[in-house]
C-alpha cells in the first residue's frame, strides 16, 4: 500500500496504521485517492492513498536526501535537500526511532520501538528503491543504532539492558552485550573497529567494544551523569556527550578513557531546573540538551538544547562561537555530508529546521510526521551493473 499527500494535508492526523496487518511498506507521492479503512489495522478513517509503484518515487542516485524518522508515528519522511521538499514516506511500524547507514549507503537501517510489545524490529531498506530488504525482531524498544562502515554489523540498544549485535550477512543476532541501565545511543568509529555504547541511567558510563575481536568489551569511560546523545570525532579520539543536568556537554579522550572537559553553554535554558532526566521546567514544558554532532570538517561541535543550537570549536578549549535560535524545542541533529546544512527536528511542531551552517540561520521549516527525532542524510549510490 502506497500513500501520498504532503504532510499536514488531507487530515494528516488520520493515518492508516500498517504494522501488524500484513501491510509493511508505504511511500508518499503527489497523486491522491481515497481508500476505505483497512480491516484489522490500528484504526482510522479514509485517508489519502496512492497506488504508485516504488519505482515511481523519483529517488535519484547521487542526490542527497534527509531521512527523518517520526518516533510517535509509524513512518519516516524522505526529503530532497535541493528542493527542500518531501518526496517519499515509508511506513515501517510503531515508533520508528534509530537510523543508520554504512559508508556506501545502498541500504538504510531503521529500528521500530513498538512500545508495549516484547520485541522491536530492525529493518533494512534499499535506499534507492525504498523496498524492504529484511526485517528481524530484536529486543524490547530498540533505540539509536549504529552500523560499521562496511555494513556488516549493526549495534542495536534495547531496553533489556543489552546491545544486540546483528550480522547483516546472515541476518541473525551474533552477540548480546550487557551494559545495564537503559541502552539508548550508539557510536561506531569510522574505520569500524570500535563501538561506543551509551546507556542511560545509573551506569553513567560508556562501554567500549572491540568489534574485530569478537565484539569484546575492552574498556569504559565514566561520565558525571546519565549519558544522552553522543558525537564521535572522525578519528575517534574524542567523544562528546550530553549528560543529564548539564546545559552543555562533556568531552572524553577515548585513549585516556576519561572526561577531559566539561562545557557549559552561555545561553541559559528557560525555567527552573528540576531533575537530570527531565531538565528545566518552563511554562512550555521541560527543556534539556538532546542533539549533538561534529560538523563535517571537524572544526565545530553543534549542540541542541531547548530552543536553540550552540556552536563550539571542535578542538580544545572548545570555546563557544555562536548560538542560533529555534522556534521550539529541538530533539536531534545531523549534517549534510558537505557540512553545508544542519537538520534539526522540532517534535512539538512536527517539522525539521534546515539551517545554513555557515550563515548561522534557519532557511526552511519542512513539515514531517509525529514526534520527529533521529534523522540522517543519505546519498544513494547507483545500482550495481547487472542488478535487477
Amino acid at each position: 500500500m502506497l500513500r501520498t499527500g504532503a504532510p499536514g494535508a488531507h487530515g494528516d492526523r488520520e493515518r492508516v496504521r500498517a504494522h501488524g496487518c500484513g501491510v509493511r511498506f508505504a511511500v508518499v507521492l503527489a497523486a491522491t485517492v481515497l481508500v476505505p479503512q483497512l480491516a484489522g489495522c490500528w484504526g482510522g478513517s479514509a485517508v489519502p492513498v496512492s497506488m504508485c509503484a516504488p519505482s515511481a518515487c523519483e529517488i535519484v542516485p547521487g542526490r542527497a536526501y534527509l531521512w527523518q524518522t517520526n518516533s510517535e508515528g509509524d513512518d519516516a519522511h524522505i526529503i530532497d535537500i535541493a528542493s527542500r521538499s518531501v518526496v517519499g514516506r515509508v511506513v515501517l511500524g510503531p515508533q520508528p526511532h534509530g537510523i543508520a547507514a554504512p559508508r556506501l549507503a545502498s541500504v538504510v537501517y531503521i529500528t521500530t520501538e513498538a512500545n508495549g510489545h516484547p520485541n522491536g524490529d530492525l529493518i533494512a531498506l534499499d535506499s534507492l528503491t525504498l523496498e524492504e530488504i529484511f526485517r528481524i525482531p530484536v529486543g524490547r524498544e530498540p533505540h539509536a543504532i549504529a552500523v560499521t562502515a562496511d555494513g556488516r554489523w549493526v549495534y542495536v540498544p534495547c531496553r533489556d539492558g543489552h546491545y544486540w549485535v546483528v550480522d547483516t550477512q546472515t541476518r541473525t543476532v551474533a552477540a548480546r552485550i550487557r551494559t545495564d541501565g537503559r541502552p539508548h545511543n550508539t557510536s561506531i568509529s569510522r574505520e569500524g573497529r570500535l563501538a561506543f555504547l551509551s546507556p542511560m541511567g545509573e551506569p553513567k558510563r560508556v562501554t567500549i567494544v572491540d568489534i574485530a575481536a569478537g565484539h569484546r568489551v575492552v574498556g569504559e569511560i565514566p561520565f558525571s551523569a546519565s549519558t544522552r546523545p553522543p558525537a564521535l570525532a572522525a578519528d575517534a579520539s574524542l567523544l562528546f556527550h550530553h549528560v543529564d543536568g548539564l546545559n552543555g556537554f562533556e568531552v572524553a579522550d577515548t585513549s585516556k578513557r576519561r572526561v577531559v572537559a566539561r562545557i557549559e553553554h552561555s545561553t541559559p535554558l528557560r525555567g527552573l531546573y528540576v531533575h537530570g532526566k527531565l531538565g528545566w521546567l518552563s511554562f512550555d514544558g521541560f527543556q534539556r540538551c538532546h542533539g549533538l554532532a561534529v560538523r563535517p570538517g571537524e572544526t565545530e561541535v553543534w549542540s541542541t538544547c531547548g530552543e536553540g543550537v550552540t556552536i563550539h570549536n571542535g578542538r580544545a578549549p572548545f570555546d563557544e562561537r555562536s548560538w542560533i535560535p529555534l522556534r521550539d524545542d529541538a530533539y536531534w541533529l545531523t549534517f549534510s555530508p558537505d557540512g553545508k546544512y544542519a537538520f534539526i527536528p522540532i517534535p512539538g511542531r512536527r517539522e525539521v529546521a534546515m539551517v545554513d551552517a555557515s550563515a548561522r540561520k534557519v532557511v526552511s521549516h519542512i513539515p514531517v510526521g509525529d514526534g520527529p527525532k533521529r534523522n540522517l542524510v543519505i546519498v544513494p549510490p547507483a545500482p550495481a551493473a547487472g542488478a535487477n
